[in-house]
């Protein structure tokens, strides 16, 4: 448990760090391309906004599930 709330901490630095110089650089900076993937749905009229991330959340899911795995093979 020890072990795995280091990484969790660690992690959060490191995704504060991110988002930070996400922010500092802009919208056309670091994670400019995220959100604008070909599968991402986006629907702009006079009244009406819809947009669906189908494609950054596949990206967000697989990165997510390879840093999982990878973290389960240190602490095991």
């Amino acid at each position: 448990m020890g072990k795995f709330l280091i990484f969790a901490g660690v992690s959060l630095v490191v995704v504060g760090i991110l988002v930070l110089l996400a922010q500092r650089s802009g919208a056309s900076g670091l994670f400019g391309w995220f959100g604008n993937l070909p599968l991402d749905i986006r629907i702009e009229r006079d009244n009406f906004r819809f947009y669906f991330p189908i494609g950054s959340s596949l990206l967000l899911s697989v990165i997510l599930s390879i840093i999982m795995a990878v973290i389960n093979k240190i602490i095991r």
